[in-house]
């Protein structure tokens, strides 16, 4: 599917405000990326489909009235941001924690935060350094194989949570290697912007205890 800023509410069914917030977070975005290098530069004129559409399709599995979201390794926003900006239309009282270890981009988050205002809270640590989240969907966008993210995600999940994990062609090699240390229930779900890629959803996940 090809996503556009024209083609982009009736794609994700959301509201002109939406799209007003996703130009703002766009404006940024291309205003601190020469400063902090958040994208590839390749990418800047694609915006819409590469990384905004690409993250919004996560938001079409988070199941059924989730309160918390966390998001690993947030980067520039991805998929956590974009994700919060529809929660503030369609689910306002789904709160989002971003976790972000570079300093600078968990600035540039907290500014896209505030301008957006989505109440987003911003963590700079490392993972590994984060207190126990209990949350109810879990994200991470090109961060770490699967195995570092399920041993990353443990401890912050509870018996019903939801896993998102938007991965590329290699997702199948990364499944097998994670088995080797998880027993993993897993929906493969293909991504709406990239033939080659797709959305790991993960409600069940347990240590192989040898």
């Amino acid at each position: 599917m090809q996503v556009n800023r024209d083609n982009f509410a009736s794609s994700f069914d959301v509201s002109r405000e939406t799209i007003e917030r996703l130009d703002e977070y766009e404006a940024l975005l291309k205003k601190w990326n020469p400063v902090i290098n958040l994208i590839s530069r390749n990418t800047l004129d694609d915006i819409w489909q590469r990384h905004f559409a690409d993250s919004a399709q996560l938001y079409l599995h988070i199941g059924d009235n989730p309160k918390t979201w966390l998001d690993f390794g947030s980067g520039a926003g991805f998929p956590g941001l974009v994700a919060a900006t529809i929660a503030k239309q369609k689910n306002p009282k789904l709160t989002f924690t971003l976790v972000e270890s570079d300093q600078r981009k968990a600035a540039f988050l907290m500014t896209v935060s505030n301008a957006l205002d989505l109440g987003a809270k911003v963590i700079a640590e490392r993972i590994e350094a984060l207190p126990a989240q209990n949350a109810d969907i879990i994200s991470a966008r090109a961060v770490a194989p699967l195995d570092k993210l399920l041993s990353w995600t443990a401890p912050h999940a509870h018996k019903t949570s939801v896993l998102l994990f938007p991965k590329g062609n290699s997702y199948e090699s990364e499944l097998t290697a994670a088995r080797k240390h998880w027993h993993i229930g897993e929906e493969i779900i293909p991504s709406v912007t990239d033939s080659n890629a797709v959305i790991l959803r993960i409600e069940e996940f347990e240590r192989v205890v040898y």
